[in-house]
């Protein structure tokens, strides 16, 4: 079978198609899946950049989505023909994270081979169900960011309707995260550096966007855009570069989900106004196995689809990856085969 691997160390020139070996027959608790689609995160062009160490000739890319083509003796779950989509830490099926989701040591595409091969045979939890009616490539689109947003915002941030929720830029968890809370009845501020995105965000939803390039101090506009209350959820993708404007623009007592550090890895952080604001500042990565079926059965009793802004060849990874490196895109990427 083809598959997608990377040399190391690393570089979006050492991506290459390679025949591997067939996946075999799935043994007791496993299925046979026929992967259709894969989508692409920040952390799938670190692992591609050689940011983030991982084993030569790892197959990459996390998301995979496709059909259920053998299931393995034990397996109640799934069935021959269903169409299922992976998960990003299959070792975490439900309740709170523990050390085994402290690291990428399990995660598809960076500790383990992901899902950019035309087959995979794996453990039946390395995978859900699929929005009943989706496409591959927008099942594919949910395993990362859209469990994110999610879980960030429902799961742990307990979003309520008629909440004001801040998302920063235009990739897929923001984007997700709009969505979900326009699910739910929420507020949405929505920033950009881009007129025509922030338009775009309209178009989905968001009640009032702000450019932060035309306004860099943003954190003050939600203030003002909120009588002074502030924001009850901050979607803070940017990191170091964006947390000080998320301390401003959060309501005292409110909730500051940190996911991605588009901006560095290190900074200054307002400890005295995080205090005095009593806010909750929490760091997650991604979300369990139980987050995403309750995700993915949220999404079949809504209307919303996921972004897809671009959809790129099997052997078109690397020009993927440049694309979407390139900062362009609205939405998610993804790669269909």
């Amino acid at each position: 079978m083809k598959a997608l691997t990377l040399k190391q160390p690393g570089g979006l020139n050492n991506i290459q198609v390679v025949d591997a070996p067939d996946a075999p027959s799935p043994g007791h608790g496993e299925i046979k899946v026929r992967i259709a689609a894969g989508s692409l995160n920040y952390h799938d062009l670190l692992v591609a950049e050689g940011a983030l160490g991982t084993e030569d000739d790892r197959i990459l890319l996390s998301d995979g989505a496709g059909v259920v083509e053998e299931v393995g003796a034990g397996v109640t779950e799934f069935s021959v023909g269903d169409s299922v989509v992976s998960a990003f830490f299959p070792q975490w099926l439900n309740g709170p994270a523990d050390a085994s989701v402290s690291d990428f040591a399990l995660t598809p595409g960076d500790g383990v081979d992901g899902m950019a091969a035309e087959v995979v045979t794996r453990p039946a939890n390395a995978f859900t169900l699929a929005p009943k009616g989706w496409s591959h490539k927008e099942s594919a689109s949910i395993t990362t960011a859209g469990v994110t947003a999610w879980r960030a915002l429902v799961s742990d941030g307990q979003l309520q309707a008629g909440d004001t929720i801040v998302t920063l830029g235009t990739g897929g968890v923001s984007i997700a995260a709009l969505q979900i809370a326009k699910m739910f009845g929420a507020r949405v501020i929505s920033t950009s550096s881009s007129e025509e995105k922030l338009a775009r965000l309209e178009a989905l939803g968001a009640d009032e966007t702000i450019n932060y390039r035309a306004t860099p101090d943003w954190g003050a506009k939600v203030l003002e855009l909120t009588e002074g209350q502030g924001a009850k959820h901050i979607i803070e993708v940017g990191g170091p570069g964006t947390i000080e404007q998320s301390v401003q623009a959060v309501a005292p007592g409110g909730h500051i989900s940190l996911i991605g550090v588009l901006t560095g890895f290190e900074g200054n952080l307002p400890t005295a106004a995080l205090m005095f604001k009593q806010v909750r500042l929490q760091g997650l990565l991604v979300g369990s196995r139980q987050h995403q079926v309750d995700y993915v059965r949220a999404l079949e009793m809504n209307e919303y689809r996921p972004v897809i802004d671009r959809t790129f060849g099997f052997e078109e990874l690397a020009d993927a990856f440049a694309y979407q490196k390139s900062g362009a895109h609205f939405g998610k990427v993804a790669v269909t085969w």
